[in-house]
């Protein structure tokens, strides 16, 4: 039981202050914050509508097209990264692989372009 208590003490350690912190942050929030905020802080952001409107109403479905868009290309970038680190060590089926995968995003991209989703009207 001793030997235990030793292994896993500078791991409930580190839960405890990490929970003490987390308690300190929250209740300092809580206590600092302004109770009535500004109309601006409710205003509508990326999402185009009130914030506290009806949830059920209808809005423009660019949003979701854009947000797609990022999606894709951020996963581009998710992938291009690990890529270029090991760019030296990686074998010309490797390079050409993400070749393809490129210029199937540069296609898409052209595509979604030529339709006008990226226009903002």
């Amino acid at each position: 039981m001793d030997d235990l208590l030793r292994e896993y003490l500078p791991i409930l350690i580190f839960l405890a202050i990490a929970i003490i912190f987390g308690l300190i942050f929250v209740v300092a929030a809580w206590l600092v914050a302004p109770a009535d905020p500004d109309p601006e802080k409710t205003s509508a952001y990326e999402c185009g509508f009130n914030a506290f409107d009806d949830a059920r109403m209808k809005f423009d479905i660019r949003f979701y097209l854009v947000s797609i868009l990022f999606i894709i290309f951020d996963l581009e970038v998710a992938f291009l990264f690990p890529w270029a680190v090991s760019f030296g060590e990686i074998s010309m089926a490797a390079f050409w692989s993400m070749m393809v995968f490129l210029a199937v995003l540069t296609v898409g991209f052209a595509y979604e372009w030529k339709k006008g989703a990226l226009e903002w009207e």
